[in-house]
């Protein structure tokens, strides 16, 4: 059976080749000149950066943990997460509530204080079922934790205001910390965090490039790029995908691809669902590349909730993932900005971009005043992040249900218009399969 593959990012690449592993005839349609998506990485001056944001190897999905480490083989290496969050001018333990006794007396009296107090008013039954998702973080984390880095963070990150995102999307996803947990952190005890990145793995060559590349090394006569899917029909049993010049004849089709990139190749779309796919909501995404001769601190990542400090809401340190993607005594720090087309960000060049997140580096202290730096540049990706905004169920379901009915299989991060990590990127294509 031939499928046709719409997008040549992680979950396009991965899904090709565990089709042809069994034996069918995938064919992948890529609209860029190689593939990746937004795990494509660049090389400069020596330096390689990953252009859609800082990306990492763990998993607590082991079937997917597996399959990631086979194909990239010997090209990968181990490291322990050290990850902080930059909390008036301190840099406080990951996750926030594992790190309390490093913040100032009064903030750590009032997260303990209130998270307490949210959790006697859970149990007698106080706190009414969320409505949305600044209720979750105050109603799981009590106002303290919200308020001094959560809703700050969250905020920065989803460039959205949290009263207005829905609160489905974090069932299952975090749970509430024991308050035995949070009486240790609180008093200096540590406590372990999310244990499933507690040691993480990346290319040693490549950048995260390199994991979709090994992913796509047996089915590389398989991939057509610089071919931008332009329009999809169907006669009878049979798929035509075109490209402009040229049409494919499919007998089934899966997209990977954004759904407003996938709707216009279709005709005659009622407008209820055009209306419901504009209506999805997500962020665009500028990682801010910095290679300089020096060191960083020996750390994973940071984050950012103050808004205040810069525009980037994470930073990460890829001189410190792998040995190789920086030349000898340099450094390099990648820094993620999350914005919206029309918005204050999205107006500024990318000089300015620049010039901004090098001066808060400076004064925050990971990069030395006077560092030559030896390589700057800014990489920008249309399709970052989902956002769950209140009306993303009705509007996801009415979009989901035309495509489906059409004999469209929607599989991957943005095309199922969920927050997929890699992991779940790949778990995602294992998923279809086994349905398959």
């Amino acid at each position: 059976m031939k499928w046709g593959i719409l997008g040549g990012g992680l979950t396009g690449v991965t899904l090709a080749r565990l089709l042809h592993e069994a034996g069918e005839d995938p064919v992948v349609f890529e609209k860029e000149d190689r593939i990746g998506g937004l795990c494509r990485s660049m090389r400069q001056d020596g330096f390689t950066f990953d252009q859609g944001g800082s990306h990492i190897i763990f998993s607590r999905d082991t079937d997917v943990l597996t399959f990631m480490h086979s194909v990239l083989d010997t090209n990968k290496a181990e490291r322990k997460r050290n990850t902080k969050i930059f909390y008036k001018d301190l840099l406080v333990t990951y996750p926030f509530e594992n790190g309390l006794y490093e913040l100032p007396k009064e903030d750590l009296f009032l997260c303990i204080n209130e998270y307490i107090r949210t959790l006697i008013a859970a149990e007698k039954g106080e706190i009414p079922a969320p409505e949305n998702f600044r209720e979750w973080i105050y109603c799981t984390f009590g106002r303290g934790i919200a308020e001094c880095y959560l809703v700050p963070y969250n905020e920065k990150i989803w460039n959205y205001p949290t009263e207005r995102m829905s609160a489905h999307w974090m069932e299952g996803r975090v749970p509430r910390p024991p308050v035995e947990d949070i009486i240790r952190s609180a008093t200096g005890i540590p406590t372990e965090g999310y244990t499933h990145q507690s040691v993480f793995c990346y290319p040693v060559e490549g950048g995260i490039e390199a994991l979709v590349s090994a992913i796509a090394d047996p089915i590389k006569g398989k991939i057509h790029t610089d071919c931008a899917v332009s329009s999809l029909r169907k006669d009878g049993d049979v798929w035509f995908i075109g490209d402009g010049k040229d049409e494919y004849r499919v007998d089934a089709v899966i997209s990977t691809i954004p759904l407003q990139y996938l709707l216009p190749t279709l005709s005659e779309i009622p407008s209820s669902v055009v209306e419901a796919c504009n209506n999805l909501r997500y962020n665009s995404l500028i990682s801010v590349c910095i290679g300089f001769e020096g060191r960083v601190p020996p750390l994973s990542w940071v984050y950012i909730p103050d808004s205040a400090t810069g525009h980037f809401n994470r930073i990460s340190f890829p001189s410190n993932y792998s040995d190789a993607v920086a030349p000898p005594g340099h450094a390099s720090i990648l820094a993620e900005i999350t914005y919206n087309d029309g918005d204050v960000i999205s107006e500024l060049t990318d000089e300015e971009i620049l010039d901004d997140t090098i001066s808060h580096l400076i004064r925050m202290g990971f990069i030395p005043e006077d560092a030559n730096i030896v390589t700057r540049s800014v990489a920008r990706s249309e399709f970052a992040y989902v956002v769950y905004d209140l009306e993303y169920l009705r509007n996801i379901q009415i979009v989901r249900s035309y495509l489906e009915d059409l004999g469209i299989h929607l599989v991957g991060r943005f095309s199922q218009f969920e927050y997929l990590n890699m992991d779940g990127c790949i778990r995602s294509a294992l998923q279809f399969m086994e349905e398959l």
